[in-house]
Parts: structure tokens; sequence; C-alpha cells
């Protein structure tokens, strides 16, 4: 069968795309180069669809529940590169992350789906080549139905290979979501190399200016914007997710500056073409849609402002939480973001898992490295470190990047301990970048989109290195999944339920009582408590909640505090689950009603309440 859209990459040739677009010889856009490219061009070829889904011994695809659902962000190449173990010709290939002892480490981990970073097949950006870089990230997408050959071990069926790769892990459960780049193409502005559909319909494909349309709308900052306004260009779109969620079974997707999708001519619109179109698909309207939702252009930052059954990353709780662990940010601050961001999302019927949580991405520091460094570093990357954002909230714990000093390895510790806590137990829908559960490093890069070698490679020493952390990240998503009242389906409200009797969400103070609207406005206040009553509704459904009650004690303070454990009808001891000060979790203990428990400065604890019924 013939692919229209498909693009495969001829490997064995080495070529410049920027050498082909505008005239060289002249530097003059508007003149034709008539040398002949086709040598150097990639090729469509025809593929065989065909792929024995029965013949797998799972089904064909997994459906987890958003409200269960913890994703982890991973590169197909840097994820297995210097994976132990991995045979060599497997090693940072689709076969590669398929392989056994990578999918049993996921699943062991406890994360219910993966999130890919661009496997489309895209080129290397001109200004990188001549610098000796590549672009590691992959967002430079030219061919929207084909799998980049540069990750499979098998280069003449990439297809096949990735379908196999979705096998393995929906074999063990775990949802498969690729990063998509539906807001730009490959072909760059009016000097960008003519690759595909500047020769198709240039003024169809892309967004043009009015006025002069010589000239591309750059809402992307890489040169174009694709025209989602026009029905073939949103035909291209869905006929290439449609393509990928039935011919390869993937179970959802992100997808990258996703303000532009929704860009009518009047500006962002969460009614627009292509996300009615979505919306209304009898495939797409049943797997999992996560936006970006911001971009460069005019009115571009929508975080909240999606439709429903959309989810998307939420960079408030981001930067939230970095800032509270630093003490940037009131203890208040935190509160919203504990909540999924009730005031962003809690619309139009919208659920606390549409807010996509995370703290760290591909894009910045790693965990590691926000408690190591004040600074970014990204000397690597040849732009006398003026790439990459400096405004990161990070804090080096008093000495920029590794030291030996124990008390300060000890702090970074905690405050890793108590950012992946805080990420894992908070509403909403959790995700981890891939090797913060075991400290990797980008010694500094915040920008590492063009290295393809150690700095963005994960480093699996690490992993023996620091087993206590990733036993104690295990932890976290065993409870995540084992306490509902952690992932709940509606948004916590705080309000007295007067014929159950029990309030939802309530906030403790440390002396045990519940929080006032003054305690909040005190700046020093840096200790509190979430009281998590799992008597609540737990649905719609006007009925007492039989849920695990839970309560979480956050202290920024620079002190040990004492914290009274609060009372709560229907038991009268609490029962410690978690305390970040301990590394190995190895301490445990029951505590009544009225004692105290000294919190240790920068820390955080959980407990659950002992009931006659468990």
């Amino acid at each position: 069968m013939l692919d229209p859209y498909a693009v495969a990459h001829r490997g064995e040739l080495k070529w410049d795309p920027a050498v082909f677009g505008y005239n060289m010889e002249s530097g003059d856009d508007t003149t034709f180069d008539e040398r002949d490219s086709a040598p150097f061009m990639p090729k469509c070829v025809v593929v065989d669809p065909n792929f024995d889904w029965h013949g797998q011994s799972v089904l064909s695809e997994v459906r987890v529940a958003f409200d269960d659902t913890i994703i982890y962000e991973l590169h197909v190449k840097g994820y297995t590169k210097l994976f132990p173990g991995m045979p060599e010709h497997l090693r940072g290939t689709y076969a590669g992350l398929g392989h056994e002892a990578v999918v049993k480490y996921i699943k062991q981990l406890g994360v219910s789906s993966i999130e890919l970073l661009p496997v489309h097949f895209f080129i290397n950006d001109s200004h990188l080549l001549e610098k000796g870089l590549t672009n590691y990230w992959g967002y430079n997408t030219i061919g929207f139905f084909a799998p980049d050959t540069r990750y499979a071990a098998d280069r003449r069926h990439p297809l096949r290979e990735f379908k196999e790769m979705v096998a393995r892990f929906h074999e063990a459960g775990i949802e498969v979501i690729m990063d998509v780049v539906y807001n730009h193409t490959a072909e760059g502005n009016e000097r960008g190399p003519t690759l595909s559909f500047k020769g198709i319909d240039n003024a169809t494909y892309y967004r043009l200016l009015p006025d002069n349309p010589r000239y591309y709308i750059n809402d992307t900052g890489t040169g174009n914007t694709l025209n989602l306004s026009h029905a073939r260009v949103i035909q291209m779109v869905t006929d290439s997710l449609r393509f990928w969620a039935e011919q390869t079974r993937v179970d959802g997707f992100r997808f990258d500056l996703g303000t532009i999708l929704a860009r009518e001519p009047n500006g962002f619109d969460n009614q627009s073409g292509f996300l009615k179109a979505c919306s209304q698909d009898p495939c797409l309207s049943r797997i999992k849609l996560i936006a970006e939702p911001w971009d460069l252009g005019p009115g571009g930052y929508q975080v909240g402002a999606f439709p429903p059954g959309w989810a998307e990353w939420n960079d408030k709780f981001r930067d939230t939480t970095r800032k509270f662990w630093i003490g940037n940010a009131p203890a208040g601050a935190l509160t919203e973001s504990l909540c999924a961001c009730p005031s962003i999302f809690n619309h139009q019927g919208r659920r606390p898992w549409a807010s996509i949580n995370f703290v760290t991405a591909h894009d910045g520091f790693t965990l590691n490295d926000l408690f190591t460094y004040n600074e970014k570093h990204n000397e690597a990357n040849g732009e006398d470190n003026n790439d990459g954002s400096s405004d990161n909230n990070s804090w080096n714990c008093g000495v920029e990047g590794p030291t030996g000093n124990p008390e300060i390895n000890a702090l970074r510790q905690r405050q890793i301990r108590n950012v992946l806590a805080t990420l894992l137990l908070a509403q909403g829908t959790p995700m981890v970048l891939a090797g913060d559960e075991f400290a990797r490093t980008q010694n500094g890069n915040n920008n590492a989109y063009c290295q393809d070698n150690e700095i963005s490679w994960v480093n699996w020493q690490l992993l023996e290195k620091n087993q206590h952390l990733t036993t104690f990240v295990r932890r976290l998503m065993r409870m995540r999944h084992k306490y509902p009242i952690l992932r709940r389906n509606l948004f916590l409200t705080g309000q007295y339920n007067e014929e159950l009797g029990v309030k939802d969400l309530t906030w403790i103070n440390a002396n045990g009582s519940e929080m006032e609207q003054e305690h909040w406005g005190d700046t020093n206040m840096r200790c509190f408590g979430m009281l998590l009553d799992g008597r609540a509704q737990v649905t719609g459904v006007r009925q007492r909640g039989k849920q695990a009650t839970l309560l979480i004690v956050i202290n920024d303070y620079h002190d040990l505090v004492e914290f009274t454990l609060p009372e709560c009808p229907g038991g009268d001891t609490w029962s410690l689950l978690i305390d970040t000060n301990v590394a190995d979790n190895s301490e445990k203990g029951s505590f009544k009603v009225g004692d105290s428990y000294g919190v240790t400065a920068r820390s955080l604890l959980v407990l659950a309440l002992e009931t006659a019924a468990q």
C-alpha cells in the first residue's frame, strides 16, 4: 500500500536539507535553485500495514482510566542507550525499549503510561549540523506517518518494530502515548528547504502573513506554523492521528504547542475545527488527548482553556511546587496545586485529571539538577550559555554543582523526595521525568535538545547508587494506586456536607486545629496539614464514602516543627506511611490523636487513620 504522506529516511545518504530550499547561489528566496536535489531527498515508500495483533499474547490496546494514570516521559534512544545488559544492536531503538528487562523495570516502578518524545520522522536543523550537533529531542517533523528509522534496530521495518514495542508494553498493561508535533514542520521559513508541504500547496498548509504572503506567521518560533484552519490540513493531521491509533495501537497523544491546533484567524478557540474533529471522531474521542497549552503567538497561553475530554500540561503546578520548596512561595500558594488547580480546570464538567501535574520534563533541569544548580550550564550547546531559561526556580542548597558535603547532599536528597511526594500525592495526573527516580543529571544543562550524548542519555549507574530513592518512588506510586482518595474523580471543595456530616478536605494547623484565614496570611507559616477524609462522597451520588482517610503534613520551615495530630471521627490513631526525612523509609509507627510529631525541617509526612473497618 502506498502511504501518500509517509516519508522514509534514506539512511545511507548524508544530506543537508537547507541546501535545497531557496537559491543558495544567489541567497534570494524569490528565485528558483535548479540544481537536482532528488538523490538526497527523503522518499515516500510502500509500507505493509499488516501486523498480527491477534497473534500477540495480550489485547491489542490498553485503556487506563485517567484517574489511575501515572505518566512517565522518556526518550526512545536516551532511555536505553546505556541500559545495563542491553544487546549492543538494540541500544537506543524501539526494540530496545520493548526489551523484557526495560518493560519489567518500568512496570515495577508503578507507572501506567509511558510518553515518548517525538518519533515521527524528523530532520536535523542546518545550524546544528554546522556546530556538529543534532536535534536530539526530535521536534522538527517532516513525516507524520512514519516512525523515524534512527530508532529502529531493523531499518528495513521500523513500523513493524514500533508495533512490536507497543505490543510488549501492552502485554505489561502499560499505555504508550506519543508526543506529536503538528504545529510546524521542518521546512522552516521562506529560506527553509522545500521538502513536502511547500511543494504540495504552500498557501494551504502554512499560515502566511496576509499582507505579504511571501513570509510565514511564526507562532512556533521555528519559522512556520501549520494552518489548522484549513480543512485539508485538519484532514492530514487527523488522518495521521488515526493512523497511529489504529495501525500501531498507541493509547494517546501529547500535542506540542497545542494552542496552535485551536487557533483560528480570530485567535484561540476551544471550539475550533480541529478540536471538534477530535471530539466527534469515533477513534480519537476515546483515547488520551493531552495539550501543551501554550505557544509564542498572541494569546498563546491557554492553560485550562481546552474543552472537556482534554488534559493539559499544568506549568503552574511546576512553578508553584518549585517555588514553595525553595522558600519563594507562601504555604497558601501550594494548596491550589495540591487540589489540581480547580480555579483553572473546574469548569464545564472537567475533572481533576485534566491537570497534568509535572515539576520536571524533557525541557529544563532534571529533578537532581533542580537542587544542585542555581544557574543553567548550557555551554555544550554552543550558544555561550545564552539559550535555555534563566528562570528555573532552583536552589543548589549552598554549593553550585556536585559536592562531597554530606549535609548538603542529604538536604538535596530530601528535597528530591519532597518534590516527588508532592507530585505523586497531589490531585490530578502526575507526570514523572524518566530517571528522576534515581537522581539523573544533565550536569546543569536545562536545554539539552541538541545533546545526543551522555548529557541526555539516562545514566543507569545512578540506579545502583540511588536505589533508596527508586524504592521511595515505587512506594509513592503504590500508595497512589492503593488509595483512591489521592486520585479523586471530583474536585475537592472543603465544604461541609451536612447530610453526610463530613468535609472532603480540611486544612490543619501545626497545633492540630483547622486552619483559619488569618493563618494563611502569615508569611512565616510554613507548616500545614492536608486532611483527606475517606467518608466524603466519591461520585455525584450522595452517599458516604468508604475510602481511607489520609493526612499529608508539609513543612518547608528551616527548622523542626512540632505538629499535633488532629482529631478525625472514625478513629483515634494515625499510622505513619511516609517521612521524607528517612531516606530508606524504615521508620514506622502509630500515634494517638493529640500526639506531637516532630516534623523535620523541609520534609513531608503521610499518615493514615486507623479505623475499625481496617
